[in-house]
């Protein structure tokens, strides 16, 4: 199953094709999650601050929406790259965190209607 469409947005910057591909190359590991959903929305918006002492600061936001929940991440670091990143890692987490509850509520009421087959509850 191919990435969903991404909605691109940039703030104060240039969105460049290789900002795409970076992003694109880095969510193909998040595809495990979304299945054969076709249901599936992601918007990435790219965000550079105004210059600060410390140099630029960049900002990658991400909010996808799966099955009509919807996972948001987002990351401040001083290169796009970095933030991606974090971004993925976090969108990782989150995505892992529900899929492991869906599939523990799964096993518990399968163990339950087990337990009434078995005892005739």
């Amino acid at each position: 199953m191919p990435m969903p469409i991404i909605n691109y947005k940039a703030t104060n910057t240039e969105l460049n094709q290789d900002l795409q591909n970076l992003l694109e190359a880095k969510f193909t590991s998040l595809e495990k999650y979304i299945g054969d959903e076709t249901d599936v929305k992601c918007e990435v918006e790219f965000v550079q601050t105004a210059p600060q002492q410390s140099g630029d600061i960049y900002k990658v936001e991400v909010n996808l929406w799966l099955k009509g929940t919807l996972y948001r991440a987002e990351a401040t670091e001083d290169q796009f790259e970095k933030a991606v990143d974090e971004v993925r890692a976090e969108l990782d987490k989150e995505l892992r965190r529900a899929n492991k509850k869906h599939h523990n509520l799964l096993r518990q009421g399968g163990r339950r209607l087990k337990e009434m087959m078995r005892f005739g509850r």
